[in-house]
């Protein structure tokens, strides 16, 4: 935990902002610019002594709730939230309202840069919010104008033709996924249709549910059989976009082999 330099970051934070914009009275004329200590802590509902202690870098390491009343105290946008939270040596959960399902310009231009390599993006529900085009070549399409969602074809057979030697391990790892999101966004009507989708459709999700599984994103390879280039071995890497609870995967194939020589025509194929 970096006291000094979050007490620093809280009084920053405090100096930038006006009672009117809090809907606050301006009241007495004050000696310094922004809040009042007393007034952040009452908009936190914390201590004015436990928020007086964390500017003055004397504190206990504030919980994760407390960093979250912090943060919208202090009108915080995500980048800033996730600054405050890394100062106090924690990590930032995301917001608990709902999945984020829009991509951020700046990922979705980072897939169309990576044409050799299939890159998707998944929200914390397992919709796919945005794809480059190998990626697309190699999952295929979804039915009709449905947003393709890797956790629906997994357990309700939405990808006939298509084969997969890590899907037992795959299952474990949607669900694992989709238990967090419960957690996370309790009043999110799409997430719950889509775990009511799920309980009706698959008895292998109603159990899998059951055993709460955990696992941490990472690297996995898998032995996909796809219906036109044939059986692939592919490796599939996990990046996270914290501030949305979404996840960047990369697939690509071990240099020289031949799975890597079919995804280069397939590129090929696809973006020429």
């Amino acid at each position: 935990m970096a006291r000094p330099e979050l007490a620093r970051f809280l009084r920053d934070r405090r100096a930038a902002l006006r009672p009117h914009e809090l809907g606050l009275p301006a009241g007495a004329p004050r000696r310094t610019p922004g809040l009042r200590r007393e007034e952040v802590a009452e908009l936190a509902h914390i201590s004015v002594d436990y928020y007086v202690r964390l500017e003055q870098a004397r504190g206990p390491r504030p919980s994760p709730r407390v960093l979250d009343a912090l943060a919208g105290a202090l009108r915080l946008t995500p980048a800033e939230r996730s600054h405050l939270f890394r100062l106090a040596g924690t990590a930032a959960p995301p917001p608990a309202t709902g999945a984020v399902r829009r991509v951020r310009p700046q990922v979705a231009a980072m897939l169309e840069r990576l044409p050799a390599t299939g890159a998707i993006v998944t929200d914390a529900a397992y919709d796919v919010v945005a794809w480059n085009p190998l990626a697309r070549a190699l999952l295929g399409a979804g039915p009709g104008r449905r947003t393709p969602n890797l956790a629906r074809r997994r357990f309700l057979g939405e990808r006939p033709g298509y084969e997969s030697s890590s899907r037992e391990e795959f299952g474990r790892i949607v669900v694992g996924r989709l238990r967090r999101s419960a957690d996370r966004y309790p009043h999110d009507p799409r997430l719950a249709a889509l775990l009511a989708e799920l309980r009706a459709g698959s008895a292998e999700f109603r159990e899998l549910w059951e055993t709460r599984p955990v696992h941490a994103p990472g690297h996995r390879t898998k032995t996909l059989d796809h219906p036109a280039a044939g059986r692939l071995r592919l490796n599939c890497d996990v990046l996270l976009v914290p501030e949305d609870d979404q996840e960047v995967v990369l697939i690509t194939a071990d240099p020289g082999s031949p799975s890597a020589r079919t995804l280069d025509r397939l590129a090929a194929t696809v973006t020429g």
